[in-house]
């Protein structure tokens, strides 16, 4: 009990953080820049608390999903009223109306600054949180331990070259890499790399590779990837691996007589054995089990599949990693670009779009890290702040890169976009954003909960489970696709 006490308060005390460091960004902002300041809310919804104090209206909505500072000056259509002035209550202002009471135009050079705030804001609290990563460590996934490779496609040119799963990479183009992480900064310096690299038998080698563009165009070895541990989330209800007895926090260490070094591995694996009864290891707490299980032909991925969605946030207690606040920093970053780039990547949309998550997601992810380390979740809350940070720097309208396009377009041509445009594509996209909210939440209690039983018993017939990555959508995404 006093645990489960412990984890929700941390959920809330992390998550709230993040949620407040960017609506104070803006509130700070919006003050320095002498704009006016309706309400600071943190949640949305009935107010569970609330005080007005010189004019604004501080309150905690019931609904954690979020925040917002109301700020009239900053609405592009034009609707620049409020229910008091400048440092008045609306009591203040007499014989007016409070609805009535006209607030001076805003420039568009103070508008940006107070739309960037909040991202500057999540920012910040990036920094200080890897900075206590930095100073107190956490555990470690296999990556970043050591720079041992987990996956060579065999249609790639480092397969042709030689490079093989388990071996170790120790330096590239004769500079020492200490773990995955390490590789990757070092390659994508590159356009051909001479890779120093140990064998699993320790023999020593050297070879040289051409590094090709990434999705973002960075430089890097296409079709290789580092080591990882295949932990199961969740296992699809009516799937193959729940007929072989394959439980939620499972990990998968062989498959076909082999040693499970990555999820991509493992996926290759189930890949080349569609339809063939496959035997499969799993360890499961202290013991392990070995089990029987059937890849088949999954039509909504198009892959061969077992049906389990992993559990990415895959780390070893037996040792403590500080990573440097700027790796940190680089390799939050560099994930959420990668799932921003595949979604709009015709040939990588659809798979992309299946590996998000949502809010119940990000929730459900901050209960099991807490539960595992408070380091874990502090790591987790600093990817989630540059995740927000990005996100809300779209240019897209109803989020705060909408706010700096309307008022860039201002600033270039000397007047403002049209009200009428401007409140047709903001409500074009309220929609279109609480839509895939509702759709996001939707699908994430849908991996967490037994919807396809109820619909079975309701309706007498069992519904195609999805071919997901249960991924956040602020969370550390995996590039493979779940088997």
């Amino acid at each position: 009990m006093l645990l489960a006490i412990y984890t929700v308060l941390m959920v809330l005390v992390l998550f709230g953080l993040t949620i407040f460091v960017h609506e104070l960004g803006h509130f700070l902002a919006a003050r320095r820049c002498g704009l006016v300041v309706e309400v600071f809310a943190i949640g949305f919804g009935p107010a569970l608390w609330q005080r007005r104090v010189n004019g604004v209206t501080y309150k905690i909505g019931c609904i954690p999903f979020g925040g917002y500072v109301a700020l009239p000056q900053l609405d592009p259509s034009g609707t620049q009223q409020l229910q008091g002035t400048a440092g008045k209550p609306p009591e203040a202002v007499e014989g007016v109306a409070p609805a009535a009471v006209a607030l001076p135009p805003i420039g568009p050079w103070r508008r940006i600054v107070v739309s960037v705030a909040g991202a500057f804001g999540n920012l910040v609290l990036a920094v200080i949180l890897a900075w206590a990563v930095y100073l107190i460590g956490k555990p470690a996934s296999p990556s970043e331990r050591n720079a041992t490779i987990g996956y060579v496609a065999t249609n790639s040119a480092a397969y042709a070259a030689g490079l093989r799963v388990g071996d170790e990479v120790l330096t590239v183009n004769s500079e020492p890499v200490k773990n995955w992480p390490d590789c990757l900064a070092a390659v994508c310096r590159y356009t051909n790399v001479t890779l120093g690299v140990r064998d699993a038998a320790g023999q020593p080698r050297t070879m040289t590779l051409r590094t090709e563009k990434g999705i973002f165009g960075e430089q890097t070895l296409l079709g290789v990837d580092g080591r990882s541990l295949s932990m199961v989330l969740s296992v699809e209800s009516g799937s193959t691996a729940y007929a072989a007895g394959v439980r939620g926090g499972d990990m998968v260490v062989g498959f076909d007589g082999q040693n499970v070094v990555s999820r991509a591995h493992l996926i290759a694996l189930v890949g080349a054995r569609a339809g063939q009864p496959t035997a499969l290891r799993v360890k499961r707490g202290t013991e392990f089990k070995e089990l029987v299980v059937t890849p088949a032909w999954d039509e909504n991925s198009k892959q061969v599949r077992i049906g389990i969605t992993f559990n990415i946030m895959d780390v070893e207690f037996d040792q403590i990693v500080h990573p440097k606040p700027s790796e940190q920093l680089y390799s939050h970053s560099l994930a959420i670009f990668r799932i921003l780039g595949a979604l709009v990547t015709p040939s990588q949309s659809k798979a992309a779009s299946q590996a998000l998550g949502g809010p119940v997601m990000i929730m459900i992810s901050y209960w099991y890290m807490v539960k595992l380390s408070l380091m874990l979740a502090v790591f987790f809350t600093g990817f989630l702040n540059v995740n927000l940070a990005i996100l809300n720097l779209l240019p897209i309208p109803v989020l705060d890169g909408g706010h700096v396009l309307f008022a860039l377009f201002e600033a270039i041509f000397r007047r403002p976009v049209p009200a009428r445009i401007v409140n047709y594509v903001t409500n074009l996209f309220a929609v279109l954003l609480i839509g895939v909210f509702v759709l996001l939440t939707y699908r994430d209690v849908k991996r967490f909960t037994p919807v396809e039983h109820y619909l079975k018993k309701w309706f007498g017939h069992e519904t195609p489970a999805a071919a997901t990555n249960s991924i956040p959508v602020v969370a550390r995404p995996s590039k493979d696709p779940a088997p």
